[in-house]
């Protein structure tokens, strides 16, 4: 018996020390009953896998076992690569994946799997909040700010304590915050029974009978609208990157711009600006004046039964936005300063229609759905879809949301037509693209590619519900499930989430350097590993858990010092919520 039990302890050692060269990836969040289901099975070397099995997690039978499998394309390092798919198993219950020598992390199979995830992103939101911070309990920037840029108005000072801090650092831009407040309610509008009630106004524990995703929207309306004062006046940025001393709790800021505690305040001027070394080339306003407009004009719909003075404030600023934008066209870009990274967004028509279309959603006024459709047809498909790269926010918002609203929108079917076969189109080069790979990611691995797959599941979704064609489903499911962890890394790119799964945990925040965490922040993702070879002040803090997994295309660390892929973004987050609350949303079994 002791000899027995000696050559078995013998195996088990020998077994433990055989390196490990085959894994399989998986949404570890899990699947609902009638998803479309693939794990990716992944190797070093040449690799014939034949078959593969789905086992219950509690009892260890066997309940499907599948022989049909093809090869898919490779992703060096892993030569051989599989897709495992399994949506013929629909039974609820825990299971796990046998492939070849490799077993995969168990997951769910429930249709609750997405319940309170778009609420768990809210987390995320709140801890960014600027003016009172609800997870420091105290409150921060109060004294911003004083313009610059601003002709006679220099160095005047301007309330526009409020908003989000828009990463890691303490910065504050229109272009995101106006984004993120769009997204949140259009989220609420879509899927109102997909929310809950939690937190109060202010951030805080305890339910306030309205839905925390309003109360989250309305601190960002409030904040535009001290960001666009009265009408001709709007400004675009709070502080800028003197505000890279290293990291702090923003109640702690000590970042001197000159003015003891105040911050500056870029004004919108349609020109070049930057204060040091870098400019940005801004040729015009309309990006950021149709931002601050279609924010307006969806919250002016959302509030009008609820608030209807505070909708008829929204309206009227919603409507002078669009005008301005209209007398001013082309690009608003952020401000650089001591270094030459900022937001080079460089289209702007994509936010004039979407500001024409809610526009005439609150006013049924034909004119601005002539200018939406005019402004629409100009960029039928936003220039980063298909690219293999782009400059840093060059093509934003990353969705343009005003080809739904268009295309549900209106009764001319031609029309709606028109812009749904744009969406097709977008959604088709996704798909050509994302078949070079075994995940089927159809996005470049530009800076901040999550919120390019947050993106892709937007518009595919949006388009599957407004039309009624299944065709990407498979693509959908795939970026899906690239952001709980089936990619090369087996980790989830959402923090927290879900609760046991591999998620980031050394983020690039403040909070995490000391000892806290940001729960529901989507992090930036994996970048091309030229790009993070060639950003300034980028570096590994620590040996790199994901070394054996970093493919000759892309990278990703979970590591505080890599800004570049482990930062979580404020827009990106917010516009994730939209997609998670359809899929809570869904009534019908996944579909």
């Amino acid at each position: 018996m002791r000899i027995i039990l000696l050559y078995s302890a013998i195996l088990l050692i020998l077994s433990c020390q055989k390196k490990n060269d085959e894994w399989i990836r998986i949404n570890q969040l899990g699947y609902k009953t009638n998803d479309t289901k693939v794990a990716v099975f992944i190797a070093y070397g040449n690799k014939d896998l034949k078959s593969f099995r789905l086992v219950d997690a509690a009892s260890g039978k066997i309940i499907l076992e599948k022989k049909e499998i093809s090869r898919s394309e490779s992703m060096a390092p892993f030569n051989s690569c599989f897709r495992l798919d399994f949506s013929e198993l629909s039974e609820i219950g825990t299971y796990r994946i046998e492939a070849g020598n490799a077993v995969s992390p168990d997951f769910r199979i429930s249709d609750d799997i997405f319940n309170g995830t778009a609420d768990f992103l809210l987390n995320y939101m709140r801890q960014q909040r600027c003016g009172f911070n609800p997870w420091l309990k105290d409150s921060c920037h109060t004294h911003d700010g004083y313009v610059i840029y601003g002709g006679k108005d220099d160095s005047l000072h301007i309330d526009v304590t409020g908003g989000w801090h828009d990463a890691a650092d303490y910065l504050q831009y229109v272009a995101t915050s106006a984004n993120a407040t769009y997204q949140m309610l259009f989220a609420f509008a879509w899927n109102p029974s997909s929310f809950g009630d939690y937190f109060q106004a202010n951030g805080l524990p305890g339910p306030d009978s309205i839905p925390d995703i309003l109360n989250e929207s309305r601190w960002g309306l409030e904040w535009l609208l001290k960001m666009n004062p009265s009408p001709g006046i709007m400004y675009n940025q709070i502080a800028d990157d003197r505000d890279h001393i290293g990291f702090r709790f923003p109640d702690e800021d000590t970042a001197d711009y000159g003015k003891g505690a105040e911050r500056p305040v870029y004004r919108c001027t349609g020109k070049e600006q930057g204060l040091f070394k870098y400019k940005n080339r801004a040729t015009g306003i309309a990006s950021t004046a149709g931002k601050f407009a279609s924010a307006f004009a969806r919250g002016a719909d959302v509030y009008k039964s609820t608030d209807p003075e505070f909708s008829k404030i929204l309206t009227k600023k919603a409507i002078s936005a669009f005008n301005y934008g209209i007398e001013n066209p082309g690009a608003c870009q952020t401000a650089p300063g001591t270094a030459p990274y900022f937001y080079e967004e460089d289209n702007w028509v994509d936010d004039m229609e979407l500001a024409a279309i809610e526009l005439f959603r609150i006013t049924t006024d034909q004119t601005y759905l002539d200018h939406a459709i005019e402004f629409g047809r100009k960029e039928p498909v936003t220039p980063w879809i298909g690219a293999d790269t782009a400059r840093h926010y060059q093509w934003y918002p990353f969705m343009n949301m005003g080809h739904p609203g268009i295309a549900s929108g209106t009764y001319q079917t031609a029309i709606k037509n028109e812009f749904l076969k744009n969406m097709k189109e977008g959604l088709q080069r996704l798909k050509t693209r994302g078949e070079k790979n075994p995940f089927l990611i159809g996005v470049p691995f530009i800076w901040c590619s999550n919120n390019l797959v947050t993106a892709t599941l937007t518009q595919a979704e949006l388009y599957r519900r407004i039309s009624g064609d299944n065709s990407f489903e498979a693509m959908e499911t795939a970026h899906r499930d690239w952001l709980f962890g089936c990619n090369p890394w087996g980790t989830s790119m959402i923090v927290g989430l879900p609760e046991n799964g591999d998620y980031p945990e050394n983020t690039h925040s403040s909070y995490v350097v000391r000892g806290k965490q940001v729960p529901g922040g989507l992090v930036d993702g994996p970048v091309y590993s030229s790009i993070f070879k060639n950003l300034k002040y980028i570096y590994l803090s620590q040996e790199d858990e994901y070394a054996g997994f970093q493919t000759e295309i892309a990278v990703y660390h979970d590591d505080f010092a890599d800004y570049s892929t482990n930062e979580c973004t404020m827009d990106g987050t917010a516009c994730l919520v939209y997609y998670l609350s359809s899929m809570q949303n869904i009534k019908n079994k996944g579909k």
